[in-house]
């Protein structure tokens, strides 16, 4: 029998979402006070993915992009403007509701591998939202932000390769991969499944990116580091939960987390 979930997934289309009037004064509302205050911020979720693949999603969401130091102020002035506020999880995640609909306010990664900074807010464009110019998180770093979207409810892996084909693979790759750094496999993962979707078009990825990821692949198989860590708990903590409560495997989900706590509060404190 279909899985009654199957039904809620979404389906991928260029069919605009019917946005009620409602939702659209409420985005332009939050958009245009965060702007008028000064907040740097970048639009991400729905309206980055149709802006580099023409993709729609039906959304209640509006998902900004944010260093970290800037939520407390943002917050602030949603909560004066009649928001119900709430930091949902202090390494990556807050939130702002009111009439049903959210405001996200999201830092970075929920394993805090990656950390929005003001270059995410800088290397920005700006494209027409609601009738209105807006920035829009770049495909470099909505790449990034989707590279550990990899649990078993969730997996970003068909929007990465979406962003590739519909971009033409036209952006700066060494800025993901340094956005990317030392978890390039996930990367190389993500490419091998582009070429995989995508056969006639793995020129859209830059030969020296084959290249380098490649190379830099062989030789790991060649010359393991018999020393390295065990990762998986940064790809789903539940799926290999089972390496860490009985393996005596690292947390090392445990570790980011824990370093990204201890940033944000000495910035609380310095601030």
């Amino acid at each position: 029998m279909p899985d009654e979930r199957e039904n809620s997934l979404p389906v991928s289309s260029s069919k605009p979402p019917a946005f009620c009037k409602q939702q659209e004064s409420l985005f332009r509302e939050v958009i245009n006070l965060l702007e008028q205050n000064r907040v740097p911020f970048v639009i991400s979720g729905a309206f980055a993915l149709h802006e580099h693949t023409g993709i729609w999603r039906d959304t209640k969401d509006l998902d900004l992009f944010l260093p970290a130091q800037e939520v407390g102020h943002a917050l602030r002035i949603l909560e004066k403007d009649g928001f119900k506020t709430e930091i949902l999880d202090s390494v990556w995640l807050a939130k702002a509701k009111r009439d049903g609909f959210f405001v996200d306010l999201i830092t970075g990664m929920s394993n805090a591998v990656l950390r929005v900074d003001y270059s995410w807010i800088r290397h920005a464009s700006r494209a027409e939202v609601f009738g209105m110019s807006m920035r829009v998180l770049a495909p470099e770093e909505l790449i990034a932000s989707k590279i550990f979207v990899t649990r078993r409810e969730r997996f970003d892996g068909a929007d990465i390769c979406h962003v590739i084909y519909g971009t033409r693979g036209k952006f700066d790759w060494q800025r993901l991969m340094s956005l990317i750094g030392d978890h390039w496999q996930m990367l190389f993962w993500s490419l091998v499944l582009y070429h995989y979707v995508y056969p006639a078009n793995s020129d859209y990825v830059p030969k020296e990116i084959w290249t380098e990821l490649v190379q830099r692949f062989t030789i790991e198989l060649a010359h393991p580091n018999m020393g390295a860590e065990f990762r998986g708990s940064l790809i789903d903590e539940k799926m290999f939960a089972i390496d860490v409560a009985e393996w005596g495997k690292r947390n090392i989900l445990e570790e980011c987390r824990a370093k990204a706590e201890m940033i944000r509060e000495e910035n609380e404190e310095a601030a």
